[in-house]
């Protein structure tokens, strides 16, 4: 009966753990995508989560990257090509250059400034220029995502920022990277740029693991309050090339690590992953049928020790925190293994020093009308700061000048009527003294030159209401010893 009566107890604790577990798992669902796959083969060495719907945030513009080259590739346009900001592009939120409408610049510039800073106004340029409209150019968005396969991606804008019914997977974006590769590889360039300069304004990419983690070589990062810190990082070592993905991050900081820590498994290869059912490729995997989650709350609310910013790619203030479970990643130089360690410290080392890219406004140029571009952008750039200063200054100058005279003048009246009181023991010891010889008697006369003879002396009037005051009264009736005091208090 003993062991009818222990798979008896033990069946509602088996339950209880199946109700804890299926209740956990939509919340975990909507926490965080991740996925891991071969670029070549589409082979999927790692999944979760990764047919979740996402809002996708700004790798919306790998896929605006990938029509317009598509778009040169096919001699529709070229990479000079000049194209101009229009005022819907100007009026986009930030990040963004900060173009005024009627500004032009080529493809090629407008590419590097999307991926590298994620201007959401040179998106819409590059959709506008390519596509005729943000409307005309998204719908030819999806005509390619549906192309590609991605069945759970649909686009409304060229920039990811937040639209009702901008909406992919991670699936679907392992997709894309994957057909970046195949179909433009003359332009893989465009996916690594390190960093670019526009007059004396560098901005690095905000892609942490460009400069930092052996072999990186793309793509994009993305947020939004309501997705999270979103990244398509890809990385190439002995002629492998991964790519993974990673929605729904808690910073900008964990979002690069556990990229880095997805791809380090997969080169180093697991040991055991022959125990580990095959997932097959990326195509394969079965979508789901679901809202995106909206992390909204847990990224831009009240409870957030540092609420983010709506669209604040980057996000300084989080760093990577430690994790126990980082495997060792090998680096390697001149051919020469490099001491091993974490991926964290990896992704905590500054960026290796890496030339920014020049770009400039206005028709393609070569050699040094590049320079002079360039040198004209910065001569620009410093002559507006420099009248922001000096406005500022004006401006500070025009605050002091409207206080009241009353308030300016307060501090410079109080100073001499401190000044006088402290002297005023001196008047005491020389009044004493004309009680002893009274001055020569005369009429009202003799009062009428005294009068400015007790003026003279400054301390006399703020010692009115001092006991010197009682002294100086005396002389009236006693002016004879007047002669003496006159002489010792001047000397």
């Amino acid at each position: 009966m003993a062991p009818l009566f222990t798979s008896f107890r033990l069946t509602p604790l088996l339950m209880l753990v199946a109700a804890i577990l299926l209740a956990a798992s939509p919340r975990m669902a909507q926490a965080e995508a991740l996925l891991l796959i071969e670029a070549d083969t589409g082979k999927v060495l790692q999944a979760e989560n990764a047919t979740y719907p996402w809002y996708p945030a700004s790798v919306t513009k790998i896929m605006t990257a990938y029509v317009a080259l598509k778009a040169v590739k096919e001699g529709r346009m070229t990479l000079d090509t000049l194209l101009t900001v229009s005022p819907a592009a100007a009026a986009q939120s930030p990040s963004k250059m900060g173009f005024k409408p009627g500004t032009q610049v080529t493809l090629d510039n407008a590419l590097k400034m999307m991926m590298v800073k994620s201007a959401n106004d040179i998106a819409v340029v590059i959709a506008e220029g390519v596509g005729g409209s943000i409307d005309g150019f998204s719908a030819e968005m999806n005509k390619t995502a549906q192309r590609l396969g991605m069945t759970q991606t649909s686009y409304v804008n060229p920039n990811g920022l937040p639209a009702e019914g901008q909406i992919t997977s991670a699936r679907d974006l392992g997709i894309l990277a994957r057909a970046v590769f195949r179909d433009l590889p003359e332009y893989e360039y465009f996916m690594h740029v390190p960093a670019i300069k526009f007059g004396r304004r560098i901005t690095a990419n905000f892609n942490k693991l460009i400069g930092r983690y052996p072999g990186a070589d793309g793509m994009k990062t993305g947020f939004i309050c309501a997705s999270g810190f979103n990244l398509v990082a890809t990385a190439t070592r002995n002629n492998k090339r991964l790519i993974a993905v990673v929605l729904g991050a808690q910073s900008s900081a964990q979002r690069a690590l556990k990229a880095a820590q997805l791809l380090e498994r997969g080169f180093n290869g697991n040991k055991l992953s022959w125990l580990k059912p095959s997932l097959g490729t990326v195509d394969s995997l079965a979508p789901i049928d679901a809202s995106p989650p909206n992390l909204r709350d847990e990224m831009c609310g009240p409870k957030r020790k540092r609420p983010a910013a709506e669209n604040e790619e980057d996000d300084p203030d989080i760093v990577a925190d430690s994790n126990s479970a980082d495997s060792g990643i090998s680096m390697f130089t001149a051919g020469l293994q490099a001491p091993t360690m974490k991926v964290s410290d990896l992704m905590a080392m500054p960026a290796a020093a890496a030339t920014p890219v020049i770009v400039y406004t206005g028709p393609a140029r070569t050699g040094a009308a590049i320079l002079e571009a360039d040198a004209a952008e910065a001569a620009n750039q410093a002559a507006s700061v420099a009248k922001r200063k000096k406005g500022a200054k004006g401006a500070k100058a025009a605050k002091l000048a409207a206080k009241p005279e009353a308030e300016t003048t307060k501090p410079k009246d109080a100073k001499p009527a401190a000044k006088p009181a402290a002297a005023a023991p001196k008047p005491k010891a020389a009044a004493a003294a004309p009680a002893t010889k009274p001055a020569p008697k005369t009429d009202k006369k003799p009062d009428a030159a005294a009068k400015p003879a007790a003026a003279k002396p400054p301390a006399a009037k703020p010692a009115a209401g001092s006991s010197a005051a009682k002294p100086a009264a005396k002389p009236a009736a006693k002016p004879a010893a007047q002669q003496k005091p006159d002489a010792s208090p001047r000397g």
